[in-house]
């Protein structure tokens, strides 16, 4: 595998992406419309936060359940 061969035919394909993009916004613009700022997901990734009584609802229930565990080993 030629590597400099492939850095080239990847930047080629990058500029080839940067006029296609350009080209759609100006045709953007041209229809009136401006280009949007780009969308941040509004979401969490993750684990939701807890509240205090659910949080404690969790201690209890982890509480009897390595109590269990405990108990069997």
């Amino acid at each position: 595998m030629d590597l400099y061969r492939l850095i080239q035919d990847l930047n080629a394909e990058k500029a080839k992406l940067e006029r296609v993009i350009a080209s759609l916004e100006e045709l953007q613009r041209a229809a009136g419309g401006e280009i949007p700022p780009t969308p941040e997901s509004g979401k969490r990734r993750g684990r939701k936060a807890l509240t205090p009584e659910e949080r404690q609802e969790v201690s209890e229930r982890m509480k009897k359940y390595w109590a269990s565990r405990r108990r069997e080993g």
